[in-house]
């Protein structure tokens, strides 16, 4: 498998920023990590490695960024203002450099897709959400899609429209609206197990219904834990099925 490393200085984030590729052709899927975890975690927990056979066929381009959430929502010693401000930096830096720099390193034309599992699933999908006309769908594993369940009791406007359950059901700009129900890629999945959350997925889901945006929920049954077996099982049964 062919893997490469990229870094360059953020200029949102003002720091430098790393990135991992693997294979050479397919479509980008753009891994955003869990919690407080690096851009080679899903390396280390070898998601990459069940991904290998899509990647050497030439289906799927991934791409893995680092996370930035040990300076935002995870961060005890910060103020909840603070930790908003920092997270939609983080945004800026998907929106202005990570997905140019894929389409530099793919094409114009070559589709986008985020994923992630826990808090990864619930900034997949707000990414996702926010810019449907430069990411085409989401694959959103185990995830809680209202951010309130990372900022300690801190709300205020910019907990909101990250929030993607507080948000969409207020949504009323067409533009953005007709461009997320054409997606064909909107997935919601989740184990039933140990520490999964099966009905945040399923009220999410319900959020999305009622705005008429076609997507597939998808809950996995009790022996499906938190947990990287499951992942490693759910990511590569997409890309295989759904692409």
């Amino acid at each position: 498998m062919k893997k490469e490393h990229y870094a360059w200085f953020s200029p949102a984030l003002q720091k430098e920023m790393p990135v991992a590729a693997y294979g050479d052709y397919g479509f980008a899927l753009l891994l955003v990590p869990t919690a407080a975890a690096d851009y080679l975690e899903y390396e280390r927990f070898q998601l990459i490695d069940t991904l290998a056979p899509f990647i050497n066929c030439g289906k799927v381009r991934v791409f893995s960024i680092n996370s930035i959430n040990n300076e935002s929502w995870l961060n005890t010693q910060m103020a909840g203002e603070h930790k908003a401000i920092r997270h939609n930096q983080f945004n800026d830096y998907i929106f202005n450099e990570v997905i140019p720099f894929i389409k530099a390193n793919t094409s114009a034309e070559t589709p986008i897709i985020t994923c992630g599992a826990s808090f990864g699933a619930l900034h997949s999908m707000n990414l996702f959400l926010k810019r449907p006309d430069i990411i085409n769908g989401v694959i959103a594993m185990s995830g809680v899609y209202n951010l309130e369940e990372y900022s300690k009791g801190f709300y205020d406007d910019q907990v909101y429209f990250n929030s993607p359950c507080h948000y969409i059901p207020n949504l009323s700009d067409e533009w953005l609206l007709s461009r997320i129900r054409n997606s064909q890629h909107i997935h919601l999945l989740s184990g039933s197990g140990n520490y999964e959350d099966p009905e945040a997925s399923r009220n999410f889901s319900g959020v999305l219904n009622s705005k008429g945006i076609p997507h597939e929920l998808d809950i996995w049954g009790s022996e499906w834990t938190h947990d990287w077996p499951t992942w490693r099982a759910m990511l590569p049964h997409y890309i295989e099925t759904r692409f």
